[in-house]
């Protein structure tokens, strides 16, 4: 098969003249890219997702002057035993812009209904978009074997953008990233068809506070539909103080379990004996889909560590 139309001509034509500016570009922008805030990208399926999975990390980012916006990809509109539509969702999205003001950082609700988020091409256009105009270095999403539909959904489609936001044409209305971010995954304790395996551990003792004042803004998740739906909503306090206690101790457990499960890849990053100090963690593991880093640009997209030390 030999190039003689003038489409085949036109694109060998682009490949000649665009690759080799884009490879000095690139370099260009590896010297820029030093100088600059990181920019992180959390994905979340429900207005609490990612406040639970990266809450205390974005809270140490942005106290570096750090860029972080979490994005919740439905409303959260029937996560509730007795309130549902339009107004919770208005509910949900006035607590994670409270949230957001607690970590430092920004949030977005996309209009999609809870329980209804599918993989399809217009929301992997969405996801590509987003991360575009973040313009990204690091990307979290929840892994796609998770319990919930909207959740492995939001994977999905957070995958599917690795390499499309790197494709000019593919929603040629946002330019395309020069180059792919780092993408990861949050935590979950999921088994099959694999467990979450870590590669950063990120201790969060420092900003437990902030962590607990974000959860304890989720009131309609944290004080009422959570503990409806599990059976423990006799043990919700009734007091705002009394509430904040509860959701400090709980999140000395939850946390506190991570810590205890990746101690060993916690102190591959700050040694053993700060290791054993840390009482709450978050853990991220690295996609295969994106750029893969090195320790070294890990260590650069978490800059916490040498604090740790």
């Amino acid at each position: 098969m030999t190039w003689t139309s003038p489409a085949r001509h036109l694109a060998w034509l682009s490949l000649v003249l665009v690759l080799p500016w884009c490879q000095a570009a690139s370099g260009q922008d590896d010297a820029a890219d030093a100088d600059r805030p990181l920019r992180i990208i959390v994905f979340g399926a429900h207005p609490d997702d990612c406040e639970l999975k990266a809450g205390g990390t974005a809270a140490r980012w942005a106290k570096l002057g750090h860029k972080v916006k979490f994005v919740s990809t439905t409303n959260g509109d029937i996560g509730h035993h007795e309130m549902a539509g339009g107004a919770l969702a208005q509910r949900r999205t006035a607590e994670v812009e409270r949230c957001a003001e607690i970590l430092g950082i920004e949030t977005e609700v996309l209009d999609i209904h809870d329980g209804e988020l599918m993989p399809t091409l217009e929301n992997r256009r969405t996801i590509t978009r987003l991360i575009r105009e973040w313009e990204a270095d690091l990307v979290i999403s929840h892994r796609p074997n998770d319990y919930h539909p909207d959740h492995r959904y939001t994977g999905i489609l957070v995958q599917d953008a690795a390499f499309m936001v790197i494709v000019p044409f593919f929603c040629p209305d946002v330019p395309a990233l020069r180059k792919n971010p780092v993408f990861m995954y949050s935590e979950d304790g999921f088994q099959k068809p694999n467990p979450f395996q870590p590669d950063v551990v990120v201790p969060i003792d420092e900003v437990l506070d902030q962590k607990v004042a974000a959860i304890d803004a989720l009131g309609s998740q944290f004080y009422e539909w959570n503990p409806w739906l599990f059976g423990y909503l006799d043990e919700v306090p009734d007091s705002p103080e009394a509430r904040l206690e509860w959701t400090r101790e709980r999140a000395l457990n939850r946390w506190g379990g991570v810590a205890d499960r990746f101690r060993d890849a916690l102190a591959e990053w700050v040694g053993e004996d700060a290791a054993e100090q840390v009482k709450v963690a978050e853990a991220f593991e690295i996609c295969e889909y994106g750029s893969q880093p090195s320790k070294e640009e890990l260590a650069r997209l978490f800059p916490f560590f040498g604090e740790e030390e």
